[in-house]
């Protein structure tokens, strides 16, 4: 069955938008999460990079105060937290303790490895920041893909780096309750050009020597 491209096509729309409330620039890589399916995309100039498992909150949706619910709606990245930290690093109040938690770990349930905070971009997802609504780590990869979270949005460790790099401050993140669109795949990276070397100047050249980095100017 078709299924609609409304989300994508607002999640693009809203790009302008956002870009004119924040005066920065909103980077091209985007992520829509899909409550339903329990998976998040990403998406580079509209089209399908990655995608991967997670899990929303096993208490619902919403934005209350207390709730430990998963928002709804447009939300932004608004910190990144966990540069270069290893894999499993456990943090306690953002700040990395110095534990390391291989997955499923009995009895522990922190976040680690990577810390994507959202700030809302709406009514509905207003109290988000303050609430410290992240994508991050979880040690309990085996509930991944079901509804297991306190409000987060919770993904495997190796999964979460992976997301971190490609997902730069300012990106837009859409959470929906329905199923991901359907949108093309990103074409892959083309192979590097290889041009043969420069001939050496002669002693008579005054420009220095330059080496080309293969891309264009």
């Amino acid at each position: 069955m078709f299924r609609p491209v409304f989300p994508l096509l607002a999640l693009i729309s809203l790009v302008p938008s956002v870009r004119a409330m924040t005066g920065v620039a909103v980077p091209n890589n985007q992520v829509i999460i899909s409550v339903r399916e329990q998976k998040l995309i990403l998406l580079q100039d509209g089209a399908k990079v990655a995608t991967y498992p997670v899990s929303t909150s096993k208490f619902g949706l919403g934005d209350a105060w207390g709730r430990m619910t998963t928002p709804l709606g447009y939300l932004a990245v608004a910190q990144k937290i966990g540069d270069h930290a290893p894999t499993g690093a456990v943090f306690h109040n953002r700040r990395f303790t110095g534990e390391i938690l291989l997955p499923n770990a009995p009895g522990r349930d922190p976040v680690i490895t990577r810390i994507i905070w959202l700030r809302g971009l709406e009514l509905q997802n207003a109290h988000a920041f303050s609430r410290c609504i992240y994508i991050h780590g979880t040690p309990e990869e085996k509930l991944i893909g079901r509804p297991a979270s306190y409000g987060c949005i919770r993904m495997k460790s190796s999964d979460v780096a992976s997301l971190y790099e490609q997902l730069p401050l300012g990106a837009l993140v859409q959470i929906v309750p329905n199923k991901l669109p359907r949108v093309p795949k990103a074409p892959k990276n083309p192979a590097p050009v290889i041009t043969a070397p420069a001939a050496p100047p002669t002693k008579s050249a005054s420009a220095p020597l330059v080496v080309a980095s293969g891309r264009g100017a």
